[in-house]
């Protein structure tokens, strides 16, 4: 029994050590895996880290099992193993530590991977910094310029050096306060207000083209050669147009009085937005300080800008605010600190134009401002004008070219460009370089291309017409003459007349027209009831005013009694229903616009005979209290 037991176990043994690997195998195993190490970490590195891990005696050892342990500890890197493995656990620790060694490898690849980038990105900073340091020495020794920079730098100095001719209209602008045509009186008054000790603010009133502009700009030139204005030889004439400048609530942008960059805000200087700094921006009463600002079309300007430009106008200073700005930053420039605390001095006079009527403007403006009105070209200022600037474009005109331009326009700078086109119409047809004769039909010729109409057709006539009569009218600062006629039947039942006059017409001149039927009855005796009465204004002209209603009298009387008016008269006037003639506006421009269509004689109320030139502009105008005045002037006998 015995036997056969032990029989049977050295059966096992045999079994056993036929499934495990000889001896050679697992020290040829070992003995890659010290090698792998060895390249992995290094020869002298593996050395040291033996010694650290006290695995060195176990590595040189000829047990394959201390060799094994010695390579755990190193692996695992834990030294407290201290207890070599059996034979038969000699293959699975080989496992686990070649297990290991994969880890160590993946980790070393990926390792080596991130290193790389890390080392390129370094490469890539290092460069750029070079490339910076190299791009800084360049900027210190030749500038901010380079090659390209340069070359179009060359490129746009040498289209500065290529022009056309000047601009006709620059060229035969007024260059002296003489060569205005037309202002005498205007410029007078400018001069009194703008070439003093104490200059005003002041508001043009006036229509366009008539040299508004070109009369302020001279007149401070004027102030400036006179000892006793507080203007120096350098101060400024800054010029903007009312219509361009809009409010900005953010008050981010404001050209006119300045603003505030933020440093969050796009404009801001990059110095000042990395430092968190808010920079003011100065405006144009700033840059006119001991000036004149000069602000076109006033009446255009939007309100709440209005109101900011009345407060500077009173500071003479324009103050800035920012919620970024902090006064106990010592990274804030003095001259920055100063515009917070002190403000910008805008110490400046303003100089307004409009064509609009006062009324229209801002009544506060104008409790601030002196007031001085241009007046509306007669024609032979336009003429002059045009004689003038021919002399000065040394050109040589037909005796008709100057009347036939004045009958086109009214302004003198759109004459000066009717002559500069039909001098360039000249050149064309003559077709040489010598000096072209402006004809006629080259004027004619222009006329015709631009499709302009006659401004003023001459209207008066000496022959007396029933039911016809001219009022006056202003539009702006435009007087012209309105042809009112009316005419009456005899209604079909007496009492149930009817009335119609011009749906065009305002609410107060349609009550001008009853007005006119009380002073009928006062003055004939008849009654408009009686009657189918048709007033009209030729050309579907729109009255808002009472103005016409002494022109709607006479016009309704003479067709009453059928008693012609005459036709070189023009009458305007407000009328009561007791026959008085009441004030009117805008008397000035009405006779003017009298002139202009031939009217010989103007009949005004004789409370605007204050409004009235010394010159009457060439017209006779005659004040009168009553309707009673009129009649037998105006109106023929049956």
């Amino acid at each position: 029994m015995k036997g056969i037991m032990r029989k049977m176990e050295e059966k096992d043994r045999e079994v056993v050590a036929e499934q495990l690997p000889d001896e050679d195998q697992l020290r040829r195993q070992v003995a890659a895996l010290y090698a792998l190490l060895s390249n992995i970490i290094g020869t002298d590195k593996l050395i040291l880290k033996a010694g650290k891990l006290e695995a060195l005696k176990y590595m040189r050892s000829e047990d394959l099992g201390e060799r094994v342990l010695a390579l755990q500890r190193l692996v695992f890197e834990d030294p407290t193993l201290d207890e070599a493995p059996a034979w038969e656990d000699i293959p699975r620790v080989l496992n686990e530590i070649e297990e290991e060694i994969a880890d160590l490898i993946a980790r070393r690849t990926v390792e080596e991977k991130i290193e790389k980038k890390i080392a390129e990105k370094m490469q890539q900073r290092h460069e750029d910094y070079v490339k910076e340091i190299k791009m800084q020495v360049l900027k210190e020794t030749s500038g901010p310029d380079n090659p390209q920079t340069l070359k179009k730098l060359a490129e746009l100095e040498h289209l500065d050096t290529i022009s056309l001719s000047a601009s006709m209209l620059e060229t035969l602008k007024p260059t002296g306060l003489d060569q205005v045509v037309g202002q005498e009186r205007a410029i007078k008054a400018l001069l009194t207000k703008i070439a003093s000790p104490y200059p005003q603010h002041v508001i043009l009133y006036g229509p366009p083209g008539v040299g508004k502009t070109t009369v302020a700009r001279l007149v401070l030139e004027v102030a400036k050669k006179l000892k006793y204005t507080p203007f120096a030889e350098d101060a400024k004439f800054v010029e903007v147009d009312g219509t361009t400048l809009r409010w900005d609530p953010r008050e981010v942008t404001n050209p006119l009085l300045g603003s505030v960059h933020d440093p969050i805000y796009q404009g801001a200087r990059r110095d000042m937005a990395e430092s968190g700094i808010p920079e003011p921006k100065l405006g144009l009463v700033t840059e006119a300080h001991g000036g004149v600002l000069f602000m076109d079309e006033i009446g255009e300007l939007d309100p709440m800008l209005m109101n900011k430009l009345l407060k500077v106008l009173e500071d003479k200073r324009v103050y800035f605010d920012s919620s970024y700005y902090d006064p106990q930053d010592p990274n804030v420039p003095k001259y920055i600190r100063k515009l917070f605390e002190e403000g910008a001095p805008a110490d400046f006079v303003l100089i307004a134009a409009t064509t609009r009527d006062p009324s229209d403007i801002n009544p506060a403006l104008r409790s601030r401002c002196a007031e001085v009105f241009f007046e509306p070209l007669t024609r032979e200022s336009i003429q002059r004008i045009v004689k003038e600037a021919a002399e000065r474009l040394h050109a040589t005109i037909s005796p008709e070219v100057p009347e036939l331009i004045s009958q086109y326009t009214e302004e003198g700078r759109k004459a000066v460009g009717l002559l500069a086109d039909a001098y360039g119409m000249a050149l064309y047809r003559q077709n040489s370089e010598e000096t072209p004769m402006v004809l006629v039909e080259d004027v004619m010729e222009v006329i015709r291309v631009s499709r302009l109409t006659p401004n003023v057709l001459v209207k008066a006539t000496d022959t007396a017409e029933i039911g016809k009569i001219f009022g006056l009218g202003v539009y702006g600062f435009q007087g012209s003459v309105l042809e009112i006629e009316a005419s009456c039947f005899p209604a079909a039942e007496k009492g149930k007349g009817k009335l119609r006059f011009n749906e065009t017409a305002g609410s107060m001149a349609k009550d001008s027209v009853f007005n006119a039927a009380s002073v009928i009855r006062l003055v004939t005796g008849l009654d408009l009831a009686d009657y189918d009465a048709h007033v009209n204004v030729i050309g579907g002209g729109r009255i808002d005013g009472p103005s016409a209603g002494v022109a709607i009298t006479l016009a309704l009387i003479s067709c009453l009694q059928k008693r012609p008016i005459r036709q070189n008269v023009a009458v305007t006037g407000e009328i009561s229903i007791q026959g008085k003639i009441k004030a009117v506006g805008g008397v000035f421009e009405k006779i003017y616009g009298a002139r202009q269509a031939g009217i010989k004689q103007v009949f005004i109320p004789r409370e605007n005979e204050k409004d009235v030139p010394a010159d009457s502009l060439g017209v006779e105008v005659v004040p009168v209290d009553t309707i009673m005045e009129i009649l037998d002037q105006v109106l023929l006998p049956q």
